[in-house]
């Protein structure tokens, strides 16, 4: 019975545990959004790591680091116009690990003229605390 019972709150510390860190990274996202729909793109690279070894695989190919990620941003989207409204459809949210976490979604923008669209797979990890974007790759 004891083990049991050990079992059973261990497993419920667990499940408790990953819906909090579920529902950090959700939050991570979120705030990205509102940022990008704000044209606050410093704001929607805050959930990015700040590191040279974040990477970011697009069409172009894999770049490494937060400064480049955000040139290369601020490139593709120069204004508010080129941001447009952005809206993000999350499939899954999967916790590999304490550390680390992957999400699946895909992303829409609704601008004047266009309204591209696709999918991304993102690696999340838990820094000091602090869940935040170690790998993207957008298409």
């Amino acid at each position: 019975m004891k083990r049991f019972l050990l079992a059973f709150l261990l497993a419920t510390l667990c499940l408790s545990g990953f819906a909090q860190d579920k529902q950090a990274i959700l939050k991570v996202l979120e705030n990205q959004r509102q940022a990008w729909n704000k044209g606050d793109m410093e704001g929607y690279m805050e959930g990015y790591w700040k590191s040279d070894s974040l990477l970011f695989v697009s069409k172009s190919g894999p770049e490494h680091g937060w400064k480049t990620t955000l040139e290369n941003y601020r490139k593709a989207y120069p204004g508010k116009a080129a941001m447009g409204f952005l809206t993000f459809d999350i499939k899954e949210v999967r916790l590999l690990n304490a550390t680390n976490a992957f999400v699946l979604g895909g992303w829409h923008l609704k601008r004047e003229k266009d309204e591209p669209q696709g999918y991304f797979t993102l690696l999340f990890k838990k820094i000091k605390g602090k869940w935040v974007i170690s790998a993207d790759h957008s298409s």
